[in-house]
């Protein structure tokens, strides 16, 4: 071997070891490979699934579910106000209850106040009510308790208001009558209590009533128009039994 074919043998070496990467001993890059679509299909954009509509029978079996449950809900709304009606009515007796007259006492004096309206008080007592509950029974009170409310009613206007607010009390709100009038009003409600035809099995029942009155003014509150009612009602309970008394003894 000639002398520097060692050296040239061992440089052309290494420059065929480094052209591939360009340093000596340099590990080959790997490109990466490009993404492609499978073989036959095209590169296209990717599209979100689109949901199904429903078929018509389950959109008429939907809305036929709607339908019923808003006709539940109707019908829950109306009995919740008859509830919410029934709450001020005396049950018994069909007129308002002692809730439902104040709130209407209250209502009437607002007016009073704004307007000058002339409204009247009538306080009803009944007389020889507990002989009735003592000889009779329970029941035989309660007849007389509807026939009593169902009279008053009768003899008073649609605008006027009845309500029993205790055992055998009842009240009467007369709208746009003056003093007189009211008086004269309170009377014929007492003789129409005392008319009322009551029988209870074979038992004919008797039973009267005072009539206490008073009028609303602008500066009253409702607990003093009740109690000036009341008064009256127990001063007229007091003059009657004094004439009934008076009427025995000439009898005698």
């Amino acid at each position: 071997m000639l002398p520097g074919d060692s050296l040239s043998g061992d440089w052309g070496m290494k420059e065929r070891a480094a052209k591939p990467g360009g340093k000596p001993g340099a590990e080959p890059r790997s490109r990466p490979k490009p993404d492609r679509a499978p073989s036959g299909q095209r590169d296209r954009p990717f599209e979100p699934k689109q949901a199904r509509a429903p078929s018509r029978s389950a959109a008429m079996r939907l809305a036929a579910e709607v339908e019923v449950l808003a006709a539940q809900l109707e019908a829950s709304r109306a009995r919740i106000s008859q509830l919410e009606a029934r709450v001020d009515i005396d049950p018994l007796t069909d007129v308002l209850n002692r809730r439902g007259f104040e709130r209407e006492l209250k209502r009437s004096l607002a007016y009073v106040k704004r307007y000058g309206a002339s409204v009247a008080l009538v306080y009803l007592d009944l007389d020889d009510f507990k002989p009735v509950n003592d000889r009779h029974g329970h029941a035989a009170g309660d007849a007389v308790l509807k026939a009593v409310a169902a009279a008053l009613t009768r003899h008073v206007r649609a605008s006027d208001v009845v309500a029993r607010i205790g055992g055998d009390e009842f009240v009467v709100l007369l709208w746009n009558v003056n003093a007189p009038d009211a008086a004269a009003k309170a009377a014929m409600l007492e003789a129409a209590v005392y008319a009322i035809p009551l029988r209870f099995g074979n038992s004919s029942l008797a039973v009267g009533a005072s009539a206490g009155l008073a009028l609303l003014g602008a500066l009253d509150e409702p607990a003093e128009v009740l109690a000036r009612a009341d008064a009256a009602m127990y001063a007229r309970k007091a003059e009657r039994n004094t004439a009934a008394r008076g009427s025995a003894a000439l009898t005698r």
